[in-house]
């Protein structure tokens, strides 16, 4: 069994943003259960669930800190370090989410930049790195796998994980990858889906500590800890 943890922005079950996410993913990572996906015009049952597979297993969060198993420390451990770290930090203003096209799948992204979540995810990085066991060398080849960067494979080979820092990019994943005949169609879909909330604005109120059992099962909320600096 490899238990991970992780150090998400996830949303509570009751706020709209989190019934979207959660009712578009099928799973909601704030307390661990199954919900039924939504009818989806353009969408069958069928592909949409398995569309939305991969990122079921994470549930629907923007990722601060990449998974990662424990170096040493304890998980009461982390769970306190997060919580010295959320009294310190000042909620991050996200304002209106798009639905955005990321490569081969769909996300939630600020439709404007956003400054201070970068800065917030640069503090996250640098202060759960001490709980991070060190890459495996499979666990390094795996990610080799994928095309990336000079720049990702030095910030992989430091921190553990290549897309931080400034190749960091805030999203809330809706769909694992489509095929490339049916991005175009399942965007279109998922925006109209998403347009009763599109004139929203929101932010990053808390961070979430995520464990993950073993590599089949899926994330699910610790804790989450509102962010309650100045």
């Amino acid at each position: 069994m490899t238990t991970r943890h992780a150090i998400y922005f996830t949303l509570p079950s009751g706020t709209a943003l989190g019934r979207f996410g959660a009712g578009m993913l099928g799973y909601d990572c704030a307390d661990g259960t199954d919900v039924a996906q939504p009818a989806i015009d353009g969408l069958a049952p069928a592909a949409f669930r398995s569309l939305t597979e991969e990122p079921r297993r994470y549930g629907f969060h923007a990722t601060l800190t990449a998974p990662f198993r424990l170096a040493g420390g304890s998980e009461t451990e982390l769970l306190a370090a997060a919580a010295a770290f959320a009294k310190t930090r000042p909620p991050a203003p996200l304002g209106k989410l798009a639905v955005t096209r990321l490569g081969a799948f769909i996300a939630l992204c600020p439709a404007q930049k956003q400054p201070a979540i970068a800065a917030l995810e640069s503090a996250c990085v640098h202060a759960f790195h001490r709980f991070r066991a060190p890459m495996t060398a499979a666990e390094r080849e795996r990610r080799l796998r994928s095309p990336l960067t000079p720049r990702q494979i030095e910030l992989m080979d430091h921190w553990g994980y290549p897309y931080v820092l400034d190749q960091y990019r805030f999203h809330m994943t809706l769909t694992g990858p489509i095929p490339s005949e049916q991005r175009e169609e399942t965007f279109e879909t998922l925006t109209h889906a998403y347009a009763p909330l599109a004139e929203t604005t929101h932010a990053i109120d808390a961070i979430s500590v995520l464990r993950q059992d073993d590599t089949e099962a899926r994330f699910r909320v610790l804790e989450r800890l509102p962010l309650a600096g100045r």
